[in-house]
This record gives C-alpha cells, structure tokens and sequence, in this order.
C-alpha cells in the first residue's frame, strides 16, 4: 500500500488562520447583513487581491 503524504499542510494553515481573521475583520466592519455576506465573500478571497496589488505595485 503506497501512503500519500500532503506536502502543502502549513499553507493551508496559514491561508485558514487568514480566512478566521479577514471573516472577523469584514463581518465587525458590517453595517447590514448583506454587507456582512459580502464580507464573507471578501474573506474567501482575499489572497487573490493581495497578489494583485502586490504585482501592481512592483509595476508587473
């Protein structure tokens, strides 16, 4: 029987702990429930703004 191991463990972790912390962030900001779901959406996504602003800003 031949074991896989996933090599990719602690980027999951650390992606996890942002995804806690963005949700918290966006959610507390919410003034209504909507933008409290947008807030959630946000938070699933926020790793693709980071490398777009940091790509835009290295002038790539």
């Amino acid at each position: 029987m031949k074991k896989e191991i996933q090599q990719s463990a602690p980027s999951g972790a650390v992606y996890g702990l942002g995804l806690i912390g963005a949700a918290i962030y966006f959610i507390s900001h919410a003034t209504t429930f909507w933008l409290g779901v947008l807030g959630l959406l946000k938070a699933i996504v926020w790793p693709a703004y980071l490398v777009y602003e940091a790509l835009k800003s290295l002038g790539a």
